[in-house]
């Protein structure tokens, strides 16, 4: 098993960006200037799907289940303000793509099998079908790519295994990395199943393909902005009472900037660390907190998986109620305090979601898929807003709580 490690490590620490950024020009000039070969190069971009749709179910159920067994949180009372925070930083997050993406409805390009999806009646059709979902067969679900009767199981399966030896869990960690690197590896191959995509959308629709692309992009980095210079904030001067805007920018110009282009929360938590070190916060709270945040933190994601779902449910002509869109948010929150630790980890709890409007596995894989194309920025984007919020929010509930002891003192 090492010497397989060694010998994929190379490729796997590869600049990714710059691996994609290529695919992306390859396969624009392939689909413009050769439409033919271009429609051919489309087996690529349908091999990568594919790939991820086999990869993606497993990832979902032993990553969760792996998660919850050997959770670790902390019931210190001063930790429970910032985890609220996480949650509602989160929640928030999700609520405005909502919003966002009603005012400024995208459709993508997508290759749509007949009966790809039933329209749901309203809020109360969506919990009927959740409930079904929920109580199927875990081997079905994994076989046919349920992911909400998926992560139940998982759930289920990771409360009860938190009673386990240590020996199991720890078999359960292993397993989890496992599959991580696997997915990694699938990961790997974006960029060549990018090229082929955007090839055949190209030769297939001409430039017009790429249109929503652009406006896709357009709301999610939209979104994230107004979340981390409004919403954030505003969460932070409900803590604090005063302008949170000094501990905004500065979260965002140390912490942001460094999470944009290592693309990894976890890669940044020293960054985070040291923020707050230098404003002498309590150690016992940030270390606890930072590493935490860096797991259920998880805004730019919840955006993520917002936006990519209705802009789904948007292409396929679902009609969504306002119920059944907030109720998307509650779901696209917990999907994002559950997102892998790998780039582009969000993108693949994508078709959890997308469950909910009973969209096929199928079509919610070539949704990933165009998470990816877009990824370039749109990934180091979420990454940074992760990031920088996890000490924003940290910081936030150490001044109240300071501030609070000022006032009984």
């Amino acid at each position: 098993m090492n010497r397989v490690f060694k010998f994929a490590m190379p490729f796997l620490q590869a600049s990714l960006v710059k691996q994609i950024l290529v695919g992306l020009i390859l396969g624009a000039i392939v689909g413009l200037v050769f439409p033919e070969a271009g429609k051919a190069l489309g087996f690529l971009g349908t091999v990568f799907v594919s790939a991820l749709k086999g990869v993606a179910p497993i990832l979902v159920f032993v990553l969760v289940m792996s998660s919850i067994a050997n959770q670790n949180v902390s019931g210190d009372i001063h930790i429970r303000p910032i985890i609220t925070l996480y949650f509602l930083g989160t929640f928030g997050a999700a609520v405005t793509a909502v919003i966002a993406s009603f005012i400024w409805p995208v459709t993508i390009a997508l290759a749509i099998p007949e009966q790809a999806a039933s329209t749901p009646g309203g809020i109360v059709e969506v919990l009927e079908n959740l409930i079904l979902q929920v109580v199927d067969n875990p081997v079905n679900a994994i076989a046919k790519g349920n992911y909400i009767s998926i992560l139940a199981w998982a759930i289920a399966m990771g409360l009860v295994m938190r009673k386990a030896a240590a020996a199991t869990r720890e078999v359960l960690l292993d397993a989890a990395k496992g599959v991580e690197f696997i997915v990694r590896l699938v990961i790997r191959f974006a960029p060549v199943g990018i090229f082929g995509l955007i090839a055949s959308t190209l030769a297939t629709t001409g430039l017009e393909g790429m249109k929503g692309y652009v406006e896709l992009l357009v709301v999610l980095l939209g979104t994230m902005f107004f979340v981390a210079l409004v919403l954030n904030p505003l969460l932070v001067w409900f803590c604090i009472r005063s302008n949170p805007y000094p501990y905004t920018l500065m979260t965002l110009r140390e912490s942001g900037v460094s999470a944009f282009f290592t693309r990894s929360s976890a890669a940044n938590i020293p960054v985070n660390l040291e923020i707050c070190r230098r404003l002498n916060l309590p150690e016992s709270t940030y270390a606890i907190s930072i590493p935490v945040g860096a797991t259920v933190n998880m805004g730019g994601a919840a955006i993520t998986i917002t936006v990519l779902t209705l802009s789904a449910a948007y292409s396929l002509g679902i009609a969504i109620d306002v119920p059944t869109a907030i109720f998307l948010s509650f779901v696209a929150a917990l999907c994002a305090a559950g997102a892998s630790g790998v780039p582009g980890g969000s993108l693949m709890l994508i078709p959890l979601a997308c469950g909910l409007f009973g969209i096929d596995q199928n079509t919610a894989m070539q949704v990933v898929a165009v998470g990816f194309i877009i990824g370039v920025l749109q990934d180091s984007c979420e990454t940074a807003l992760n990031s920088s919020s996890d000490a924003l929010f940290t910081i936030a509930a150490c001044k109240r709580a300071e501030r609070l002891k000022s006032q009984a003192g």
